[in-house]
């Protein structure tokens, strides 16, 4: 019974003491529009091990970086080959910051002169919106171009002067 007690105590120490437990990674849900325009189809994505000590401490700085994480995501689109509605490539987030309860994005590249139409539009934003809106603690979405808020793209239909939000679509 005592050998039993020590080799328990042992593997205790060892594995609290010597090899703590490593940090699991964080999995996102990011959201991608089908071609039909409508329909939206969740992939979980993994984040990855926290890099920094106090990175899994769930703060304002934290919050910034996985909404940052998950907006590339959903630029980048799904995996190769999956039929859906995908940001034009080139388009990239020059900035992600999480305020209260809105995530605001400044878009740059590709996406200030692709060609308007509101069924691409409306998809591109549709996923985004979703993406940043499954994070806990965001429910608004306000995209900015250039830095600026902006009435709609040019020749686009998606009104972006307002914070978007699930109930947008």
């Amino acid at each position: 019974m005592l050998l039993v007690i020590l080799v328990v105590a042992a593997y205790v120490a060892y594995r609290y003491l010597v090899k703590p437990a490593q940090p699991v990674a964080d999995t996102i849900t990011v959201y991608y529009c089908k071609t039909d325009g409508e329909t939206l189809v969740p992939w979980k994505v993994t984040m990855g091990v926290p890099r920094q000590p106090d990175a899994t401490a769930i703060g304002v700085d934290y919050r910034s970086r996985v909404a940052n994480y998950a907006t590339a995501q959903a630029l980048a689109g799904p995996p190769t080959g999956t039929e859906a509605i995908r940001f034009p490539s080139g388009t990239v987030a020059r900035s992600v910051a999480v305020s209260g309860a809105n995530a605001t994005i400044d878009l740059v590249g590709a996406i200030t002169s692709a060609p308007a139409g509101s069924f691409a539009e409306s998809g591109e934003f549709k996923a985004l919106v979703w993406t940043l809106t499954a994070l806990p603690g965001i429910t608004t979405v306000q995209i900015e171009i250039n830095g600026a808020k902006v009435p709609a793209l040019p020749g686009g239909h998606l009104e972006l002067d307002r914070p978007l939000a699930r109930a947008s679509w």
